[in-house]
């Protein structure tokens, strides 16, 4: 017999004895979904005496058609799309991303609103109850169940008193077990299986979590303080003496590649202490390149000026190529003095160690490629010069943003000039040293940056031109081109007879494996994994955090530089329980002390842009830290990098902000 139910209240007690199997059990949470659910789920969780939380689920709707879902937001930042209407409308990446910012400010609002300064219950590897008080078409339930798998729970059971019996039935697709207590036919709607369907307040959902017992969340470092009293016993302090990384150099041992990560674009401390472990690596163990996160034709230029090679009076003038956004990347003072340091090393008599060289691996500077191409071969042969300048005058039809290339010839491939570029690098790569000239040396450098400006060519064109409609990300695009151009230096230096040990510079989201993070899930690789692959233990892969600060960063793309506020990271985040460790900083050996980490929490990525409004998804990500790096430097509180070219943005910088609440 169908039943009416006089109240929510009521509708939770007949459903929890629909689910007195999970009663009494340690395993078991019980999460309603507001507002509605909250009552009937307060009746279920004590019932099986089990603990209460709530689950903010937010959809993501197509603009200009909110009412189609191509996603969804929920609880702890976790976002799922709908790959088939994303593919199916060729959403681009910045409309989602705008429309999950919008959302994630009215999920952040409710979830305050709702839980206050409580945390979000853990679910991992725990059975999940998922309560609301009924099924119609079920979108909610079923964009709930889908985010809750993202946080990877043992089991999830939607339950609910009333159901349609179709909806019911096809919920068993998307959660291990359903439970409708009743399924009448026709359903005709929820609210008519409910003698008091009022809608239930904001007030009556905060009154039902407090009385249901929800533990505050600890303050500050109290708050992951088990397991960072674990990791504790496993850091070493770092005090900025000479002997800080006698450690790191030890376990580096034989290692031929060092990758040094970063967590910020614009973070001092980064820089700085790279630049310290640089120093050693170079000094102690013969490293003789350092390859960075920049184009090849600006580096090339600080390269000729720290070999003695070039005609730049200082460090400062030799930086000065690096003219396009995010110009303090590489202009700012820790690396100018870093670059005065290489020119006095290897000016130093007596070594009788090859000179260290400065070198880039990205390849964003296809127009500046193309020039410097042109400028060796002008010198080399003219009349492969005038050859490849008539190639190269392909793009002159498209002017000098390569993005308007890239959407003309995304569109229309015929129009490319992939033909063009392509045949250039196979007629550079051919060329060797002239009759007479010696095969190693200045000269033989000098052939090797023009084929590494070719072969940066032909691969940017293919990356603006992968910006639309392509099937490979630019993500993966610009990490593979990094990854040849890295073997290509490795190869470079060995034929010369130099030593092929490198250290690389990067932000963390490229250096750190990509097989240990979320990203992989959608098809993403990384320079990291690459080397790590390629290289097993020849490879050493160093990681770093930050817990609040500042940054150098932008608010916009091509935006002036600004001395921004970065908040205290959120909970359930690796910089989170890295605040906890009773050191402000240290590094860990993740190879074997990292055992002690959780193995997936959020990890927190700054880049030149930062955006703390929306914080969670822009700039976090899940990721197994123990597995993504051998070692881990963690400085708690960092400072801006400082521009040489500092803006009143920069000097003024930002208010502190106040964020009660993270989630």
């Amino acid at each position: 017999m169908t039943i009416v139910f006089s109240d929510r209240s009521e509708a939770g007690r007949v459903l929890a004895d629909k689910l007195g199997h999970f009663a009494a059990r340690d395993d078991v949470t019980v999460l309603a979904l507001p507002r509605g659910g909250v009552p009937v789920a307060y009746e279920v969780a004590q019932a099986l005496k089990a603990p209460l939380d709530v689950f903010v689920v937010r959809k993501l709707g197509v603009p200009g058609y909110e009412e189609l879902a191509m996603g969804a937001i929920a609880t702890s930042g976790v976002r799922v799309l709908n790959d088939e209407i994303v593919e199916g409308l060729a959403v681009p990446a910045h409309v989602i991303d705008a429309v999950t910012a919008s959302e994630e400010r009215e999920l952040l609002r409710r979830e305050h609103l709702y839980r206050g300064e409580r945390v979000p219950l853990l679910v991992e590897e725990r059975i999940v109850i998922l309560v609301d008080d009924g099924l119609a078409t079920g979108s909610t339930m079923r964009a709930a169940v889908r985010a809750l798998r993202e946080k990877r729970p043992a089991r999830i059971v939607a339950a609910v008193p009333v159901g349609s019996p179709d909806t019911c039935e096809a919920m068993e697709s998307e959660a291990d077990e359903v439970v409708c207590a009743t399924t009448p036919q026709p359903l005709i709607g929820v609210g008519r299986w409910y003698e008091d369907f009022s809608q239930t307040s904001d007030d009556e959902v905060r009154a039902l979590l407090a009385k249901a017992g929800r533990p505050t969340a600890p303050s500050g470092r109290d708050a992951p303080q088990n397991t960072a009293n674990r990791l504790h016993k496993h850091v070493v302090r770092l005090s900025g003496d000479a002997r800080d990384y006698d450690e790191l150099l030890a376990a580096i041992g034989e290692a031929r590649f060092v990758l040094l990560g970063e967590a910020s674009h614009g973070t001092h401390e980064f820089y700085e202490e790279r630049a310290r472990i640089t120093r050693r690596l170079i000094e102690e163990q013969g490293f003789a390149a350092v390859a960075v996160e920049a184009d090849w034709p600006d580096t090339y230029r600080v390269n000729r000026y720290v070999q003695g090679t070039g005609g730049d009076i200082d460090a400062e003038e030799a930086l000065a190529d690096f003219r396009r956004f995010p110009t303090w990347m590489w202009r700012n003072r820790v690396v100018v003095d870093f670059v005065e340091w290489l020119r006095r090393h290897n000016e130093a008599p007596g070594k009788g160690n090859p000179k260290v060289g400065f070198y880039g691996l990205d390849l964003y500077a296809l127009h500046g490629a193309m020039k410097a191409v042109l400028r060796y071969l002008e010198k080399a042969d003219p009349a492969a010069a005038e050859i490849a300048r008539r190639r190269y005058a392909c793009f002159d039809h498209f002017g000098p943003d390569p993005q308007a290339y890239g959407f003309i010839a995304g569109n229309e491939v015929d129009k490319s000039c992939q033909e063009a570029v392509v045949a250039q690098l196979v007629e550079m790569l051919k060329r060797r040293p002239a009759k007479g000239e010696p095969r190693e040396g200045a000269i033989a450098d000098e052939l090797f940056a023009a084929q590494q400006n070719a072969r940066l060519v032909k691969n940017a064109e293919a990356y603006y031109r992968a910006m639309f409609l392509a099937p490979e990300s630019t993500w993966n695009l610009r990490d593979r081109h990094m990854a040849e151009t890295f073997d290509a230096l490795t190869a470079h230096l060995g034929r010369l007879g130099r030593s092929p040990k490198i250290v690389v510079w990067a932000h963390n989201s490229h250096l750190g494996d990509a097989r240990a993070t979320d990203r992989s899930l959608h098809g993403e690789i990384n320079l990291g994994q690459l080397i790590r692959e390629k290289h097993q233990r020849d490879a050493f892969l160093v990681g770093f955090t930050t817990y609040q600060g500042t940054v150098t960063a932008a608010s916009n793309w091509d935006g002036p530089a600004e001395r921004k506020v970065v908040r205290p990271a959120l909970a359930r985040s690796y910089e989170a329980l890295l605040h906890a460790v009773p050191a402000d900083r240290f590094q860990l050996d993740l190879r074997g002390d990292g055992e002690a980490l959780p193995r997936r929490l959020l990890e927190r990525a700054i880049g030149v842009i930062y955006r703390p409004e929306t914080e969670r998804a822009s700039h976090y990500f899940h990721a197994d830290l123990a597995a993504q790096f051998d070692m881990l430097l963690h400085f708690d509180e960092t400072r801006a990098v400082e521009p040489l070219e500092r803006s009143s943005q920069w000097d003024a910088g930002e208010l502190a902000e106040t964020y009660p609440f993270g989630v």
